[in-house]
């Protein structure tokens, strides 16, 4: 846990510099904070260490009374039936014009002032696809209210993202449980 930790206070100060020294991330131009509320499955991501080995990943999000966003990552180790990683953290909206674009903190890691995620793709009439990165874009998630994704529409997602200049090049698939 203590690697995982590092690996990210290291993960967000340089995405924090960077967002600093002026790289623009195009994000979607609104978001309601309400409809984004839920749970999320990972159908793909970038691999990073935080997120190695895992399948069954998902992101819970809830609001807090103070307008925060609870923050509820878990997946399994290796296989559907491994042992649970789960991580409990809280969301703050950094643009409060468009809602896009968040702070996540996680237990012993420093609340930087600068965003580290970023919501870049989203289906803004039902929210049932999102996809978040970071301004150095070494995460990246497409996610889904459901655990599959039809293949013509993540196709679309590629193609949507390779037009902002993102490389989707090392996301790889997520295995989720079959319906």
């Amino acid at each position: 846990m203590r690697k995982l930790l590092n690996g990210l206070k290291i993960l967000l100060l340089a995405g924090g510099l960077l967002a600093l020294g002026g790289c623009r991330i195009e994000t979607v131009p609104y978001v309601d904070v309400p409809s984004y509320m839920g749970l999320w499955y990972q159908i793909a991501a970038n691999p990073v260490f935080f997120n190695e080995d895992l399948v069954g990943v998902t992101a819970e999000y809830s609001l807090n009374e103070d307008g925060t966003v609870k923050v509820i990552n878990q997946g399994y180790k290796g296989t559907l039936d491994g042992e649970l990683d789960r991580i409990e953290g809280e969301a703050r909206v950094f643009n409060p014009r468009t809602n896009a674009s968040l702070i996540v903190t996680f237990p012993d890691v420093p609340d930087f002032p600068f965003p580290n995620y970023l919501i870049v793709v989203l289906d803004d009439a039902q929210y049932q696809y999102a996809v978040v990165t970071d301004p150095l874009q070494s995460t990246l998630f497409v996610l889904s209210r459901t655990p599959q994704m039809d293949p013509a529409l993540y196709q679309n997602i590629l193609s949507m993202l390779q037009a902002k200049e993102i490389d989707t090049s090392s996301l790889v698939l997520t295995p989720q449980p079959l319906p």
